[in-house]
């Protein structure tokens, strides 16, 4: 339990803040997953809409400081990777 004023204003700031970033991080998780479903199944059109929708995502997450910038970065990496790597042999 806080033991101050500041530190109770403080843990609800904190509270509201966890809240309002949940959302946030599982919208960006569950469209990354989406994304490398269809990536792994080949579906072309589908994978590049998905794979776009990501990235925007990721980039909304980093922005707002819910998560961090280069864990933003090597998660779209990644992302791009596999997607190059399903399009390369698709050809």
């Amino acid at each position: 339990m806080p033991k101050t004023k500041t530190a109770e204003k403080s843990a609800r700031s904190a509270a509201r803040k966890a809240e309002r970033n949940k959302g946030i991080r599982s919208f960006t998780k569950s469209s990354v997953t989406k994304a490398e479903k269809l990536v792994a199944s080949k579906k072309g059109g589908d994978a590049k809409a998905a794979v776009t929708e990501a990235i925007s995502a990721l980039d909304r997450a980093a922005k707002k400081k819910v998560i961090h910038p280069n864990t933003a970065a090597r998660k779209k990496s990644r992302l791009m990777k596999k997607f190059n790597a399903s399009t390369k042999k698709a050809k």
